[in-house]
């Protein structure tokens, strides 16, 4: 898949955001690798570049992300059909819990810290990021409440890292910020 448009420098997460939103209207481009495994995500790169990363990224009810972040890359997630619940942590508090439903897109800053899980049966997101991943964080928090982080290739699946706590049942009360 190539993307003509694109500007040949790293994109802001607001750019990364209208990045996976006009990719979502467009399935033609993408809907030939949707996939589900039950053992965690499909996921297919659908672009890399010296200033983008696109992935589809395909969820079950049972997906789960655990703790990451991207490192130096900014990003933008798209929910094409389905729901993702995106979680952020917070130190002496419940975790904030943002359900995000199909339609729905955020975008964040390289300095953003987050989980990710299905919350439908069958979900597809569209992942934008610039400059493309190259390294993820990925974090664990033990029983006394020590987060450590472990850094991993961005062609590593992420997943739920034993010790960490499942997220907080307290969903936001606010809708998910869309950009």
């Amino acid at each position: 898949m190539t993307f003509p448009a694109l500007p040949g420098r790293d994109l802001t997460a607001r750019e990364l955001a209208d990045l996976a939103n006009d990719l979502a209207s467009q399935p033609e481009l993408w809907t030939h690798h949707v996939a589900f495994c039950a053992d965690g995500r499909h996921y297919v790169s659908l672009h890399r570049d010296d200033h983008v990363d696109v992935w589809l990224l395909c969820w079950t009810a049972d997906s789960d992300t655990g703790w990451h972040d991207h490192d130096g890359s900014a990003g933008a997630v798209r929910v094409c059909s389905g729901a993702l619940t995106e979680s952020n942590p917070r130190i002496g508090g419940a975790h904030v819990r943002v359900l995000v439903p199909a339609g729905t897109s955020f975008a964040f800053g390289p300095d953003h810290i987050h989980r990710l899980t299905g919350a439908a049966a069958q979900s597809v997101s569209i992942h934008a990021y610039s400059p493309p991943l190259e390294r993820m964080g990925q974090y664990t928090i033990d029983d006394g409440g020590v987060m450590r982080r472990v850094p991993m290739g961005y062609t590593e699946e992420l997943r739920q890292a034993g010790g960490a706590p499942e997220p907080d049942a307290t969903l936001a009360a606010s809708d998910p910020v869309t950009v």
